[in-house]
């Protein structure tokens, strides 16, 4: 078996069977502190390959940031092979401002590639993509809803990405969506340098919660094993295949006022089914507002206070009603009772 070197990255060497988290430089604020992107580096005795594991590329979406913590924390590391990077906090500005944006008003998520004498975005987008993604053989990106919005547990995928698809339904995560590639995106400067990365979406911006947390901690480790870098002991398979949503749809309010949800994010609901209604705060005026399909609720508004047009219930497309009940339901059991979330187990 070929000697493993030791991993080099920002100047810092780190040797086979040890972890460092290296800080690397980004840029300076206004008042002279510095702002650094740090990388935590697992670098395993065997080889194998690299994975990169990132969060808070939005800085309001903090959901990442834990579900990092406790995969790093987790047991299988310990026998790892390969090397994992994990960015819990990719855009540190957004973070410290509670804000999706960097300070330039720019979103990081539409300024890949980037350019290292660009803007401020620009450049912590390339430095991210050099120091990071092209140092790796995949990557899991990990999102959750804008702020005052909440997601089912999902994953996103290109159309017709049959290795994207196998990794979607590795990582069990109850829905899969069809999600085009976006100009400037981590998905798309990646694929363009032969880099797949899967995209997961859950939980509400500037919010942990449990069940999403259960899903990334899950999937990310059962992509891990599927690469071959941690073993299946303790780690179980999902119960049940994804739910692939070929298309999906916002419903937006019929007017200005306040809402009321009748229908949770995972819910099945029939076309014309009732999801909510607005009224005025008088409760003179009010109006429903009823699924245009039949399918799952895999989005929705958190905010009671909607203006005409607000989006307020994003609803995927199911191929069979029946069967995306059974298997979804199965899965949501599983993340409640797998063994590895036991309340001594959580880190």
């Amino acid at each position: 078996m070929p000697k493993v070197k030791a991993f080099h990255i920002a100047g810092e060497d780190i040797a086979p069977g040890t972890r460092k988290t290296v800080d690397i430089p980004v840029s300076v604020l206004s008042d002279h502190t510095p702002i650094s992107m740090s990388v935590h580096v697992v670098h395993g005795k065997l080889p194998g390959p690299v994975i990169f594991v990132s969060g808070g590329i939005h800085g309001d979406e903090v959901i990442g940031v834990e579900i990092i913590r406790r995969v790093l924390a987790s047991k299988p590391l310990k026998t790892l092979k390969g090397t994992l990077l994990a960015v819990p906090i990719v855009n540190a500005y957004g973070l410290i401002n509670h804000s999706r944006y960097l300070p330039d008003r720019r979103d990081l998520n539409r300024c890949f590639p980037g350019n290292e004498t660009g803007s401020l975005a620009a450049r912590l987008a390339n430095r991210f993509l050099t120091e990071v993604v092209e140092r790796s053989d995949i990557g899991i990106d990990l999102h959750s809803a804008a702020i005052h919005r909440t997601n089912y547990p999902q994953v996103r995928i290109s159309p017709g990405d049959a290795v994207m698809q196998e990794l979607a339904e590795v990582f069990g995560a109850p829905v899969v969506m069809k999600s085009p590639l976006r100009d400037g995106s981590l998905r798309q400067a990646a694929q363009d340098i032969g880099k797949p990365v899967l995209l997961f979406e859950g939980g509400e911006g500037l919010r942990f919660d449990e069940f999403t947390t259960r899903a990334g901690v899950a999937g990310v480790l059962r992509v891990m094993n599927h690469q071959g870098m941690i073993s299946r002991r303790g780690l179980a398979k999902p119960k049940g295949a994804p739910q692939f949503c070929p298309s999906s749809k916002w419903v937006r309010a019929p007017m200005g006022g306040l809402l009321r949800i009748f229908k949770a994010d995972g819910s099945f609901v029939r076309k014309d089914e009732l999801l909510g209604a607005v009224s005025d705060p008088f409760g003179v005026k009010e109006k429903e507002i009823l699924a245009p399909f039949s399918g799952i609720i895999v989005g929705r508004a958190v905010m009671p206070i909607v203006n005409e047009g607000d989006a307020v219930f994003h609803i995927g497309r199911v191929n069979s009603m029946t069967e995306a009940e059974g298997a979804v339901e199965d899965l949501e059991s599983q993340l409640g009772d797998d063994p590895m979330f036991d309340e001594d187990e959580i880190i």
